[in-house]
């Protein structure tokens, strides 16, 4: 039986030599990165793709050879897999779910403990020579979280474990989702102009769709509290980058944390590099160690339950 895997991409999850892609299968082919030729190239013989975060359209996809039936989506979005293609092909799609669950609501905890202390800019300050905070007062906002309220938008597993550890750093908490629950243990459920309105820090976990692209924009950034921080580790296309950094300029909100951009990485003159009141990070929320190593396990696990003929995590 025709076992072969092929890991299209692996430099993206591997950036560090330590993972290990031959747990997959007995027959694995590795490659850091591939262009689209070299793509249906490689995949040639392959029953099984392994990609991350790569562009798979329907052009591509209608490219496949026949023996394809299974491409793993190495994360938890799958919106750069053209799945209706896929479908049509008689290709499988599967994602890893909750492998980085954890990881990524403690880099918006770092994000949003590091704005409660102004600590990006007291960095800066060392980096230029600057003593001051040293030698004079304070010369930066220094504010405590525990009473401050934090606006979830998006209450699947990271939302809920970013809740879980405000709510330990005793934050207020409102949600907006499509599916409310009743309010509990502190959490209130609310419409999404409430959220915008009332929240000190607002924190997106949404996927990326139709109706969730640009949900942040100059319209609902004007409903905000003028010292609000926006922080998203979700999809940079949830966030209108243009309406954004037009609003940290002009300083009509407290500032933003970015751990996804609409574009990854950044035009190299993106004013998201230089604004003091951004904190800017490479998509780095998954790229622990041990979440990489977990992204590996479930990812074996697609493909030996897919052998099996019993596939999980099917999205397609």
């Amino acid at each position: 039986m025709n076992e072969r895997v092929v890991v299209v991409n692996a430099k993206k999850m591997n950036y560090d030599g330590l993972l290990d892609f031959s747990v997959l299968s007995n027959d694995v082919v590795v490659y850091d990165d591939s262009t689209n030729d070299e793509f249906i190239e490689r995949i040639q013989g392959a029953r099984v793709v392994v990609t991350k975060e790569l562009p798979v359209g329907a052009d591509l996809i209608n490219q496949f050879p026949d023996s394809v039936e299974l491409i793993v989506e190495a994360g938890t979005g799958y919106n750069n897999i053209d799945l209706d293609a896929a479908r049509t092909k008689g290709i499988t799609v599967c994602n890893i779910p909750a492998y980085s669950t954890q990881r990524v609501a403690h880099t918006v905890i770092m994000m949003l403990m590091n704005f409660a202390s102004t600590m990006h800019r007291q960095i800066a300050m060392l980096a230029t020579g600057d003593r001051s905070n040293f030698t004079e007062y304070l010369q930066v906002p220094h504010v405590e979280i525990n009473g401050k309220t934090l606006g979830i938008i998006g209450a699947g597993r990271i939302g809920m474990e970013v809740v879980k550890v405000a709510q330990a750093l005793g934050m207020n908490i409102l949600i907006y989702t499509r599916t409310p629950k009743e309010d509990s243990d502190g959490i209130r459920y609310v419409s999404l102009d409430e959220l915008l309105t009332n929240s000190d820090y607002i924190s997106l976990h949404c996927p990326l769709n139709e109706s969730t692209k640009h949900i942040i924009n100059k319209d609902t950034i004007a409903k905000m509290k003028p010292n609000a921080v926006i922080l998203n580790t979700g999809r940079g296309g949830l966030i209108n980058e243009k309406d954004l950094c037009d609003a940290l300029a002009a300083h009509i909100i407290g500032g933003a944390g970015l751990d996804v951009q609409e574009v990854e990485p950044p035009a190299a003159d993106s004013p998201l590099y230089t604004l003091d009141n951004v904190i800017i990070t490479p998509h780095m929320g998954w790229k622990g160690l041990e979440t990489r190593q977990r992204l590996v396990g479930i990812v074996k696990d697609n493909v030996e339950n897919f052998f099996k003929g019993t596939p999980i995590n099917v999205v397609s």
